[in-house]
């Protein structure tokens, strides 16, 4: 009886930094979720040097069409678009986490008037967050367009 308890408690004792852990990742989850819903304003809003704040210097995005924008192009592509957005939604959300670096997959809509033509894109996106300096800084982003 007396080697079940030591056992049961020497689990209990290992498996507290795994509890510790999740109640940060919990935090930083979070934390990841209301960035990638501001960032989503910001780029609907043009609010583009708000926006710039949270992209690392080595940023880089690749859209469907397989073009790649840096930060550099990226921003300046974002404030010289013809494009109107009007609505910008994230759904389907997860959020994993591995140390200082945290991988968000979700679904992305967006609608809005490009070239005086309407558009609506639903897309399936992935992104990469690492944490530096004590920030999350958003280093790459894909998006894809998802199979029916």
């Amino acid at each position: 009886m007396r080697q079940k308890r030591l056992l049961t408690a020497a689990l209990c004792l290992a498996a507290l930094p795994l509890v510790a852990g999740r109640a940060q990742d919990t935090g930083d989850a979070a934390e990841i979720r209301a960035l990638e819903l501001k960032v989503a304003d910001w780029y609907k809003n043009r609010q583009v040097q708000t926006f710039a704040m949270l992209l690392d210097d080595d940023f880089v995005i690749t859209f469907e069409d397989g073009s790649t924008y840096s930060k550099t192009g990226y921003l300046s592509y974002t404030a010289s678009s013809s494009t109107v957005v009007e609505s910008v939604e994230l759904s389907d959300l997860k959020i994993r986490l591995h140390g200082d670096t945290a991988i968000v997959i979700g679904v992305y809509h967006e609608k809005g008037v490009d070239s005086r033509q309407a558009y609506d894109y639903h897309d399936r996106f992935t992104d990469v967050w690492m944490k530096k300096g004590g920030k999350w800084r958003l280093v790459a982003a894909h998006y894809a367009v998802p199979t029916k």
